[in-house]
């Protein structure tokens, strides 16, 4: 999942010019997401190594990344 998660992120950097700051993921990518990790990380710790916001799409097929003012962040979380 970290890998796929990579990917995506690298892909619309190349194409948009700016790092993604927002993660869509549903409750199934979230479980899969922190099994890649030690147990001593919880969601928030991998959501700032990984630099973005994190918003639970119930429809959200695959992961999928975008990039929001700050202040639209906020309100989202």
């Amino acid at each position: 999942m970290l890998s796929f998660i990579v990917r995506v992120t690298q892909e619309f950097e190349q194409e948009h010019g700016k790092r993604p700051n927002l993660l869509y993921l549903n409750p199934e990518h979230v479980v899969h997401l922190q099994r890649g990790f030690d147990d001593c990380y919880d969601l928030a710790a991998i959501m700032r190594m990984l630099n973005m916001e994190l918003l639970i799409d119930q429809g959200a097929v695959h992961p999928h990344v975008a990039w929001i003012a700050p202040a639209a962040a906020k309100r989202a979380v």
